[in-house]
């Protein structure tokens, strides 16, 4: 969806000099660009906020997805947990940078108008809100964007492809500019433990440890959008710290023909000696085409599904988003212990 963004919040020349964003808020939107009929409430009260997100299953026979994080925003604390599968445990890390925030979301979007020119069309409400409408044709889609008149916050934004159909791709369906009540900030008991546990580390203290250099060197690949142009993919499974290669004692399978409106759902079965076989969309085993611990994946598509089984110790799969920095760009699964993958394993792309 980032170039839907990028299409539709690239310009605003028009846009006017807006009031300091609030501190304390409740604002609730349906959001589509990332999962369709996605709705996340954000509450904040000064230096403490909380998202609240819940989407649909994202595909038939999954289940719905409700979570809910607290944020410490002065001790860049997070706290997690599912408020409807109490058997869920509660997760406790830490964060920086971009944490939720709609206003700051807003701005970055409206920080892109200027490659464009779109044109302000008139007013509206939205929400209660009274708004200024920007639309914009360049391109192959025609945007729409409702913005709050006081604070710059994007309201709704609806694009029109090609094919004449509008999407709404954002709505705020309610926004409130006073502290909400303190039961909005209230953990539940289950996360009394992890509220007290320490503190795990940042995304990029974890892939820091686990490469042993630095974690700007390299790009998680379970995390969209997937690059626009294609590369030959080096793809092997290396210690975490060390980075040594793991030769062997493994099987790989991937599905290259991933289709994201239509998921497949996977299973791997085990035989009793630690042998898997993999069914489910167009999965395949490619054990078999490795050389020296290393699996070329020519011209590899925008999405990958991997599944690299290491017998009884446990198994990694996961939706990979290509991410082409070279040619010829290296994908690493890096494993804490190949007997034991619970220990912990990441995907990694090296830049």
């Amino acid at each position: 969806m980032r170039l839907f963004q990028t299409t539709l919040f690239a310009a605003a020349a028009v846009y006017a000099q807006t009031a300091k964003p609030p501190t304390a808020y409740t604002v609730t939107q349906v959001s589509s660009m990332m999962v369709q009929g996605a709705v996340t409430t954000v509450y904040r009260d000064g230096s403490k906020a909380v998202v609240d997100s819940s989407h649909p299953p994202v595909q038939p026979g999954a289940a719905a997805s409700h979570t809910r994080a607290f944020y410490d925003l002065a001790a860049g604390k997070s706290i997690t947990w599912s408020p409807d599968r109490a058997s869920i445990p509660c997760g406790a890390g830490r964060f920086s940078g971009s944490w939720g925030d709609p206003f700051e979301a807003s701005a970055e979007m409206m920080a892109d108008i200027a490659k464009q020119q779109p044109k302000e069309t008139g007013t509206d409400t939205v929400a209660g809100l009274p708004a200024k409408v920007l639309e914009t044709a360049q391109g192959p889609m025609k945007a729409k964007v409702w913005v709050d008149s006081k604070y710059g916050l994007v309201l709704k934004a609806v694009i029109t492809g090609p094919d004449g159909k509008p999407q709404t791709l954002l709505e705020v369906q309610k926004a409130g500019f006073t502290p909400p009540p303190a039961a909005a900030f209230a953990l539940p008991p289950s996360c009394k433990d992890a509220a007290a546990a320490p503190l795990m580390p940042t995304e990029g203290e974890r892939i820091a440890a686990e490469t042993g250099g630095k974690a700007g060197a390299y790009a998680d690949a379970l995390m969209p959008p997937a690059s626009p142009n294609s590369c030959t993919v080096l793809f092997k499974v290396v210690r975490a710290g060390t980075l040594q290669p793991v030769a062997g004692g493994y099987q790989v399978a991937i599905d290259r023909s991933v289709n994201l409106d239509h998921l497949a759902s996977y299973s791997t079965g085990m035989s009793a000696n630690g042998h898997a076989t993999f069914s489910g969309g167009s999965i395949k085993e490619v054990t078999g085409e490795m050389r020296n611990g290393v699996l070329r994946i020519e011209n590899a598509p925008a999405q990958l599904e991997m599944d690299v089984v290491f017998g009884k110790g446990g198994d990694s799969s996961a939706l990979i988003y290509r991410h082409c920095f070279k040619p010829e760009t290296t994908l690493m699964l890096v494993v804490k212990n190949p007997e034991k993958l619970s220990d912990g394993a990441d995907w990694l792309w090296v830049k």
